[in-house]
């Protein structure tokens, strides 16, 4: 009969600081870094957000009542359209496409150390694809889906 030892702690946890470490002193997060004080020094961007943030205030009053409210039409058209300026500006698509390779990045070493244990742990990620393609429900029940395993 196989003894199972408990996790060392302290291992554990100096080798997740090392880990950490190297993530930090990766290309992604310099990248992010700089496209995200490019973005804050934009002038034009800033005030855009900030314009989107009374927009979206007022988004939220008029949500409450839905299209019966009388400037819903109105205002939901604003807040679609300042989205898509601000979305437009240079240095917002460089910081969205630096955000996106490093939560690529992360997603790969939760996934990987996720893989390490089991197949079938889910590893959250806000690319709707990269989760598509590790995971699905687990059960392969009703829903017809399996457990896809990373290739």
């Amino acid at each position: 009969m196989e003894t199972l030892e408990a996790a060392d702690m302290t291992q554990l946890l100096m080798e997740s600081h090392e880990l950490s470490t190297m993530i930090n002193q990766s290309r992604e997060v310099s990248d992010y870094l700089s496209a995200k004080r490019q973005m804050e020094a934009d002038v034009e961007a800033q005030r855009l957000l900030a314009l989107f943030e009374k927009k979206k205030e007022q988004y939220e009053d008029v949500q409450r009542f839905g299209k019966y409210h009388p400037d819903y039409n109105h205002i939901s058209k604003e807040v679609r359209e300042l989205k898509r300026t601000i979305e437009l500006l240079d240095s917002v698509q460089a910081f969205k496409r630096a955000e996106d390779s490093l939560d690529e990045l992360l997603y790969q070493v939760s996934r990987t150390i996720a893989n390490a244990v089991s197949g079938t742990i889910k590893v959250p990620s806000n690319n709707p694809f990269l989760e598509a393609q590790s995971s699905g429900c687990g059960t392969g029940g009703s829903c017809g889906c399996s457990v896809k395993k990373p290739s």
